[in-house]
């Protein structure tokens, strides 16, 4: 697949997927936004982690203004664009970072957020900046962030449209981890690589898991629980974690 607005590269397992309009920071277009879920739907099978990043000096400001969204249907618009691209996060494959590397903004903030993890960089800050054209916040937004912060954290920062910062967000749980400047590409790196050697079939199976929880009883959480693992219990890597250790090695899973 020819690719105009992200770049895409695979190394050790990590295959990243980099925003890549950095003099627009990183807005997303029709274009864009078919690019990244067309990535993610047909990524390669060497792929046991997948990182969204951007490139220049911000993440992602969220939609493009100039690409035709005003007096568009917004509805269709959400519908048919943004949808399947947060759909292909919330069921690609692999486990996605979102590597935030500045600003994230709107939509932008939304589609960091929708990943299994977010990593930040200190200098990094997210807005939900919808009401400042007059809208609400969408991309998922209004799920995802009275789950994450509770309802007057998300509340307030829909209704100010004020950055909150990476640490700020960590603080708050919105987050894993903010990281100083200049430490921030090595360590997520680093992650993506312990992701990419991982269980890959565990770490999908936990986000089933936690997807399903607020909306079951315990006694349904439970029975998901035990479907779950009854799964891995036939994995490869279920039986090559039990022998290595037993054997007192490091185990060498496979994904599978």
């Amino acid at each position: 697949m020819a690719l105009s607005t992200i770049r895409f590269t695979v190394e050790d397992g990590v295959g990243t997927l980099a925003l890549n309009r950095p003099s627009v920071m990183n807005a997303l277009n029709r274009q864009m936004r078919h690019e990244i879920t067309q990535m993610l739907i047909a990524l390669p099978d060497e792929v046991r982690c997948a990182v969204l990043t951007g490139i220049g000096r911000g993440f992602c400001c969220g939609q493009d203004l100039t690409d035709g969204a005003t007096g568009a249907d917004l509805e269709a618009l959400l519908r048919d664009e943004y949808e399947p691209m947060l759909r292909a996060i919330c069921d690609c494959p692999a486990p996605v970072i979102a590597a935030v590397n500045g600003v994230a903004a709107g939509a932008g903030a939304n589609l960091a957020l929708s990943a299994d993890v977010v990593i930040a960089t200190e200098s990094a800050s997210f807005i939900q900046a919808f009401t400042r054209i007059g809208l609400i916040p969408d991309a998922g937004g209004t799920w995802i962030m009275p789950r994450a912060v509770g309802m007057a954290r998300a509340m307030g920062m829909m209704l100010f449209a004020e950055p909150v910062t990476a640490r700020q967000a960590e603080e708050w749980g919105l987050i894993w981890q903010a990281l100083p400047d200049d430490v921030f590409a090595a360590a997520a790196a680093d992650r993506a690589q312990a992701l990419a050697k991982g269980p890959t079939g565990a770490f999908i199976a936990i986000r089933q898991a936690l997807a399903t929880s607020f909306g079951n009883s315990l006694e349904a959480q439970l029975a998901v629980e035990a479907q779950l693992q009854g799964q891995a219990g036939q994995s490869h890597d279920f039986a090559e974690g039990v022998a290595a250790f037993l054997e007192k090695r490091r185990p060498v899973f496979t994904g599978h």
